[in-house]
């Protein structure tokens, strides 16, 4: 559906390279269909932010920021049509790079922003699929601005569940496109961003000024808290000895390693000690199958001992840092946890795995990470083995 939807904002994008449309300037933001709605206040002080115009079209108001806010913005379409016509007219305004990508993709593999703001298009995603993306891309107490619509010019309100619908995308001269449109209530979306830990900050009414037009947006401004969230353990007791864990630190110079669980969480590379094997042992296993890179038992220091308790069961996690290791972090056959991607420290993803946090915060208190206490012990013995 999103595929069906991105041709037509390509064929959208070539109708007017073919008419040869031309791109009137813009000195303010206009976030919804009336011109005398909120502008650029809302979006404060942006001078050397980076900013990220998520489905920027000709990328009009992606010159604008960067050219009076003095801001760092990355311009991102997936129309080919609209990223031709904003590079034939902005190409070289100082402060502006514009992409020609998926947005979900681009989210991914970008560094943090410190401001991501869409007019009226992160509704043509499915929010589930770019939400967390867009969580994990905006630095710790960054801010999100977006527009999405709430009635359409007939009258047709939001709905309840996150499914979308068709609605006709109208080309001056040409045929109606047809593009399929999340269009959910503000409360659905509240409980949506909340859920990938972002926070709504306000939700404003935007509606249009014509007497006889029912089109009406909603703005919402939303803030990634400073404080990194830590999703809980379950509580479903594991098999006798999984009860001792490992958990591995990595930090080269692009910055942490951390995989995703299919479960959501992200966490670092670990898992159980197996009986007879050295902690140091488990480690460098437990490494080579989840992320198919190597170290020597020599080049794993032990940190120390996380002690907590889930329902009935004592939960023993042994913290370690790896100073040495080779290859490249890929996914492996048959493991839970992927999409291994290295973090800045001070950028961590929201949604840590409770142990990956616990760990991480023994390793360095002055990470801005939240999670369940738990009693940390020091090892100063590094040859510990576990019991056969």
């Amino acid at each position: 559906m999103e595929q069906q939807t991105r041709l037509a904002w390509e064929a959208y994008g070539e109708h007017h390279l073919r008419r040869g449309t031309p791109l009137t300037e813009v000195d303010r933001i206009t976030w919804g269909p009336a011109a005398n709605g909120p502008g650029d206040d809302l979006l404060g002080d942006l001078s050397g932010l980076r900013v990220l115009d998520l489905g920027c079209g000709p990328a009009r108001h992606a010159a604008h920021v960067a050219r009076s806010h003095g801001a760092q913005v990355d311009g991102i379409d997936a129309s080919p049509g609209q990223i031709e016509r904003a590079r034939a007219r902005y190409a070289d305004v100082p402060g502006l790079r514009l992409v020609l990508a998926d947005a979900v993709e681009h989210l991914g593999t970008a560094a943090p922003y410190d401001v991501i703001y869409s007019l009226s298009t992160l509704h043509f995603l499915d929010p589930h699929r770019l939400l967390p993306a867009v969580a994990a891309a905006l630095k710790p107490g960054g801010r999100l601005y977006f527009t999405v619509l709430h009635t359409n010019s007939a009258g047709d309100g939001p709905t309840s569940t996150v499914t979308p619908r068709p609605e006709i995308l109208r080309l001056a001269g040409g045929d109606d496109l047809t593009v399929h449109m999340w269009v959910l209530t503000p409360e659905l979306w509240e409980d949506l961003l909340a859920q990938y830990g972002l926070h709504v900050q306000g939700i404003t009414v935007l509606d249009a000024p014509e007497e006889h037009n029912h089109a009406s947006y909603r703005l919402f401004q939303v803030h990634r808290p400073a404080r990194i969230t830590a999703r809980p353990r379950t509580a479903k007791p594991p098999v006798p000895h999984a009860a001792v864990g490992v958990g591995a630190v990595l930090l080269g110079p692009r910055g942490l390693l951390l995989g995703r669980h299919r479960l959501g969480t992200r966490e670092l590379p670990g898992g159980t000690v197996e009986p007879g094997e050295s902690l140091q042992e488990a480690v460098v296993r437990e490494l080579a199958e989840e992320t198919g890179l190597y170290a020597d038992p020599a080049d794993v220091r032990v940190l120390g001992m996380l002690l907590d308790q889930v329902g009935d069961v004592v939960r023993i996690t042994f913290g370690a840092l790896v100073t040495r290791w080779r290859g490249e972090p890929a996914d492996q056959p048959g493991e839970s946890v992927g999409d291994w991607r290295w973090w800045p420290p001070d950028a961590l993803p929201p949604d840590l795995f409770e142990c990956s946090a616990q760990i991480l915060t023994a390793w360095r208190p002055d990470l801005p990470i939240d999670h369940a206490p738990a009693r940390f012990t020091p090892v100063t013995d590094l040859n510990t083995t576990t019991p056969a």
